[in-house]
């Protein structure tokens, strides 16, 4: 896959391949195209050359709404929560794309809607429970810390039930304690419902205590690949990221 920019390549001829049920983190410096090739498996880029297949199934034949559907899941840099909404109606509304019926069939609370509304809400509560949000389930997100509106973007994400779930930067910006609790919760979330996770973090120690596999870009090309201690150990990381041998 390659992305260019104008004259600015992005992405160089990136390879690389996920497990079904595996952890893989992604590393490199600021501008290394990590968020990029994010933005290309969500189908918010489009990109130059190559390809990009979902369980065999190329994106290309996805249009970008139909990416949560498909089974892509996703949290960003910045939050984008509904701040004056509650944690669990902002978890609902991660479920939009597993509800049946529209407008009309809600409004007049036909059978079928009024099934996949308690489904949904039933699946938002147990989001809730997972990650510790229960006892704000109903307070407003714009009054929560940082660290738990990060928990609630993650509930969203999950709301879709996601086969991937792309992590970008989950816990920039916490104290060590929510990094801890944040890097649990996506630890819980792999073994209980077995969700394949790609995940962006600038914390050398949590990549490489989480992930089953790690990625490294450097200037758009991909620079390591493997597993944890072969690429903290490689020289090429070591010289372009990492900055002492480990």
């Amino acid at each position: 896959m390659s992305v260019r920019f104008g004259g600015i390549v992005a992405l160089d001829r990136v390879s690389f391949a996920v497990a079904a049920g595996h952890i893989v983190g992604f590393i490199g410096p600021n501008g290394a195209g990590k968020t990029t090739m994010f933005n290309c498996l969500s189908r918010l880029y489009a990109f130059s050359e190559g390809r990009i297949a979902f369980e065999g199934r190329s994106l290309l034949e996805t249009p970008p709404h139909g990416i949560a559907a498909l089974g892509i899941g996703r949290t960003f840099q910045n939050l984008a929560l509904f701040g004056t909404m509650s944690v669990l109606d902002n978890v609902m509304v991660g479920r939009h794309c597993r509800m049946r019926g529209g407008f009309l069939a809600n409004a007049l609370r036909l059978p079928f809607a009024v099934r996949s509304d308690r489904e949904s809400r039933r699946m938002a509560e147990r989001l809730l429970a997972l990650l510790g949000l229960e006892r704000v389930a109903h307070t407003r997100v714009a009054e929560l810390p940082f660290g738990t509106q990060k928990r609630v973007e993650l509930g969203r994400a999950l709301a879709a039930e996601p086969e991937l779930l792309l992590l970008d930067e989950p816990m920039a910006g916490m104290n060590l304690e929510e990094k801890q609790d944040m890097c649990r919760f996506v630890l819980d979330v792999n073994d209980e419902f077995g969700t394949t996770i790609c995940l962006i973090e600038h914390d050398m120690g949590v990549v490489m205590d989480i992930s089953d596999r790690v990625v490294v870009l450097d200037y758009g090309k991909k620079i390591g690949d493997g597993v944890p201690d072969r690429v903290k150990n490689d020289r090429a990381v070591i010289d372009a990221y990492l900055g002492v041998s480990h």
